[in-house]
């Protein structure tokens, strides 16, 4: 526990100093209250869950206690907080100069950005920057809570650095340096079908014409649809992208750990589940396809337009409302994986192959539960775990991250995360034995 603390004076203390040089670069008056509040709220967090996991309650003894925290249970408060989170994304998405950008000269929020921006690309920042910043700082902030919370667990305290490290390495800063160097911008971990618009005509001009640089960016994203998802989920399962890599997990693991528990685990959201994100797989399929066949034939310029038409509402319905607004919006009412659950292709196509050309599951040893309920609570895709516990089956599912909470809430070990052979499916019971605590120990699954 000294140790932690210290660690976080620590940071605390180098925070401050990185602050305010950049304070004497631009603007010292507006920037400084920001920072001091991001600190001030970043230091709170880490300092209540300390305090938190030293108390005499751990985790696996508070089923229900999640709800009832007014945050957490879809009280007036949760309701409010959703408002004021779905208002941050319109207005930052649609109306930018309500928080301050103006090409004549930024103001507002968004100028207290101004000094990062400057220093890190050369530049005044815009909203992208501010939201790519804020985004970056909840992701690592509250990703470090939940190492705190989950410490005795080797396999969340991993994936939550991997988290990090990608959103912090892969999402902001490489972007940012390759903009520095007059580059066009591209997240390196985006992969298509989530960039929807990788297959674009402008973007595919645009990376053409960028030399080695944007050969590379096309080369990889190709390397990764044709052979890195099939390989990676054929021995991890989606759980290498999902949980390990994507920008939007790592939100919804982090920040959104608060809410994991208000997914829907009703068979009407998991048959609704099922008929949105296949739907909208269906769709980026054909938009693509569509986009491919107007870029390397010349078709009539009106069915040209026709298909960049179909691709802008793409971008303005699944691409901004649903995954900002409605998937991150929604986190204090539907749980923190509405967009992974119900819209996100990649999920789709990565759950396909999970289900049906996977080694990864999660086994089950149906003689040592309790029906305690905690796994299925604890579900943020939906899936009641526990209807599966008791029938001593493992479970294979489409829609599963892998992120491994349902075993580290079980209170006797019952399940675990691990590989097999694909379409193996274990129905009967475990034979009791006196070692099974040890061998389905939930404290540190690989």
């Amino acid at each position: 526990m000294k140790s932690i603390i210290q660690n976080q004076y620590v940071t605390l203390v180098f925070t401050v100093l990185f602050s305010l040089a950049l304070l004497l670069v631009h603007k010292p008056l507006d920037a400084f209250l920001f920072y001091f509040l991001l600190i001030l709220i970043a230091c709170t967090i880490l300092y209540n869950e300390n305090k938190r996991v030293h108390s005499t309650k751990e985790i696996k003894d508070t089923n229900d206690n999640v709800w009832n925290n007014a945050l957490q249970n879809r009280s007036v408060v949760a309701y409010i907080f959703a408002i004021g989170l779905i208002a941050f994304y319109v207005v930052i998405y649609w109306w930018p100069a309500r928080i301050g950008y103006h090409d004549s000269g930024n103001t507002g929020m968004v100028s207290w950005m101004d000094p990062v921006s400057f220093l890190l690309r050369g530049k005044a920042a815009d909203q992208w920057f501010l939201y790519g910043f804020l985004y970056t700082w909840f992701v690592a902030v509250f990703g470090f809570r939940f190492v705190i919370r989950y410490r005795h667990n080797s396999y969340q305290v991993w994936r939550t650095f991997s988290l990090i490290f990608f959103q912090v390495i892969f999402a902001f800063l490489l972007p940012v340096f390759f903009e520095r160097m007059n580059k066009p911008y591209h997240d390196f971990k985006n992969i298509w079908p989530l960039n929807y618009s990788f297959f674009d005509a402008s973007h595919l001009n645009l990376m053409s014409a960028q030399g080695t640089y944007g050969k590379s960016v096309l080369i990889s994203g190709i390397l990764l649809i044709i052979l890195g998802i099939p390989i990676l989920t054929y021995f991890f399962g989606k759980r290498w992208y999902c949980s390990w890599v994507c920008g939007c997990g790592a939100l919804a693991e982090t920040a959104g750990d608060p809410f994991r528990h208000l997914s829907d685990k009703s068979h009407f959201s998991w048959k609704l589940e099922r008929a949105i994100i296949y739907s909208v797989l269906l769709i980026i399929i054909v938009m693509t396809i569509l986009m491919l066949w107007t870029y390397y034939f010349q078709v009539d310029s009106t069915i040209a337009q026709g298909v960049l038409t179909f691709r802008r509402v793409y971008g303005f319905v699944i691409g901004a409302v649903v995954s900002g607004v409605i998937g991150v919006g929604f986190y204090p009412i539907f749980g923190s994986r509405v967009w992974c659950r119900f819209a996100c292709p990649m999920a789709a196509v990565l759950g396909i192959l999970q289900k049906y050309f996977s080694r990864f599951r999660i086994s089950v040893n149906g003689g040592q539960c309790i029906s305690c309920g905690n796994c299925s609570t604890y579900c943020e895709m939906g899936i009641d775990v526990r209807a599966y516990a008791e029938k001593s089956q493992d479970i294979v599912r489409a829609s599963c991250v892998g992120c491994g909470m349902c075993a580290e809430v079980c209170p006797r070990g019952v399940l675990k995360l691990e590989n097999s052979s694909p379409g193996s499916t274990k129905t009967q019971a475990f034979v009791p034995r006196e070692d099974v605590t040890v061998l389905f120990s939930s404290g540190d699954q690989t």
